[in-house]
């Protein structure tokens, strides 16, 4: 983008702030394009933050909502929940290249949003006004009053998508740029599943053609075979690589070297693969074979998305409110993929599935801004404390991210012996909560914090 600001030292990363119940949560979702934060009228109800890739206008960039920002009264009690929300955004801001200070031009200029801008002009922050509520022109004068803090208001609607196309133009001219590595080496998209599932047809369905054999006969594709593919437009569309796979049938019931060979190389391509879609048959629901794949997908590392495929042969006789339970009642540690009733024969769902390929490839590239990550680990030890070892407790002093596909996490602890499976578990089920990672896994490495990490 010609004129682009360069933010040295900072990733594409927006922060919404502002005082409660000015539509903050409102305006991320308009932004996301779905309803992923709660809005609501009451104050207070986005006390957590969220943060999600946002793709507009052919731009990426990472968008974190916080909590409304209040003056902190040590005598009441509300005041630690404040004073966690005031440590929230100030981990946000630590990374933030832009903030979008939220305002109500209903309520017009209060004590608390001069708090707010101040703060932001305190920490030196790239800011921009965005004058919620402004529901028609009539009210977009009511905007000039907040151009005393100093940065550039534009009045907005986030329930009637009102005035985000110039105010997102000055958004997105202040990020920086960035390398867009899928260019140079496109990401491993691998279509697995037992014999006669449907990945091929779904491939054909997907790509609007027939460049893959088709055939009701198990074991018609023998090896992989690449298909690339494309997501977005421009310097930032992400490039895919899609592989095909043989059918994936239990090592008892191979009878041949051929297929030998293929499930060695069906298994090879999911080892190397960045996102695995486990296609499964609707009609015979999910089988020992399929666990044992998502098995396989789970202990390699990899992102995943679960298809389950022939729904308009399935339709009617059981519903998908059914479905899904089965299936992970089968495949209970997949709980954090995606899951999508398909039809490759008829298209049922079929674009969905490209929004959903995008969506994991954001979660398992995703990087965690240091202060960020860092306040969510010290919330959820806060909130419950580790078992006793021995009688001692792991101590958790900070964390950092150190690797991308799958996420990789080290902490720094007193003791990683005292890090016992649970609560590995209930620390990953925090961040899930914090910062979604749908289909993405989660791979923490407790490290023993030394003299010399100390000094960092």
């Amino acid at each position: 983008m010609a004129g682009r600001m360069i933010n040295h030292g900072r990733g594409r990363v927006v922060v919404i702030v502002g005082r409660p119940n000015v539509g903050k949560s409102a305006i991320f979702n308009r932004l996301a394009g779905k309803r992923i934060a709660i809005v609501h009228e009451e104050s207070g109800v986005t006390r957590d933050r969220l943060m999600r890739e946002i793709s507009w206008r052919n731009e990426r960039f990472e968008l974190i909502d916080t909590g409304g920002i209040c003056n902190i009264d040590k005598s009441a009690r509300q005041d630690e929940i404040n004073l966690g929300i005031r440590r929230q955004v100030d981990a946000a801001l630590e990374d933030a290249a832009v903030v979008i200070l939220v305002v109500n031009v209903e309520s017009g200029l209060l004590p608390m949003d001069e708090e707010v801008a101040r703060m932001l002009r305190q920490k030196n922050c790239f800011a921009v006004v965005a004058a919620n509520k402004a529901d028609n022109e009539g009210r977009d004068d009511d905007a000039l009053e907040f151009q005393k803090f100093g940065f550039p208001v534009f009045p907005v609607s986030a329930l009637h998508n009102r005035g985000f196309d110039p105010f997102m133009r000055v958004v997105l001219n202040a990020l920086p740029d960035v390398e867009n590595p899928t260019k140079e080496n496109p990401l491993k998209v691998v279509v697995a599943g037992r014999p006669n599932a449907g990945k091929s047809l779904y491939l054909n369905r997907l790509m609007n053609c027939d460049r893959l054999i088709v055939s009701n006969v198990p074991g018609t594709t023998r090896d992989s075979i690449d298909v690339p593919f494309s997501i977005g437009k421009g310097p930032q569309a992400r490039h895919y690589v899609f592989v095909d796979t043989a059918g994936m049938r239990h090592r008892s019931k191979i009878d041949d070297s051929v297929e030998w060979y293929s499930h060695l190389r069906s298994t090879t391509s999911i080892e190397s693969a960045e996102i695995v879609l486990l296609v499964m048959d609707a009609t015979v629901g999910p089988t020992d074979q399929d666990k044992k794949i998502a098995s396989l997908i789970s202990t390699s590392g990899k992102g995943c998305i679960l298809l389950v495929n022939k729904w308009d042969m399935a339709e009617g006789k059981v519903t998908q409110t059914e479905y899904e339970p089965a299936v992970f009642e089968v495949m209970p540690f997949m709980k954090h993929c995606p899951l999508l009733f398909i039809s490759a024969k008829t298209g049922y769902n079929i674009r969905r599935t490209i929004d959903a390929i995008d969506h994991v490839a954001g979660q398992i590239r995703t990087s965690l801004p240091t202060g960020i990550l860092n306040r969510a680990i010290i919330d959820a030890c806060e909130k419950v404390h580790a078992p006793s070892v021995g009688g001692r407790h792991l101590k958790i002093f900070y964390a950092t991210q150190v690797g991308q596909s799958p996420v990789r996490i080290n902490l720094y602890v007193n003791n990683p012996k005292f890090a016992v499976p649970a609560y590995r578990d209930y620390v990953v089920r925090s961040l899930r909560e914090k910062f979604g990672l749908d289909g993405a896994p989660i791979v923490l490495n407790f490290k023993e914090r030394t003299h010399k990490t100390a000094q960092r």
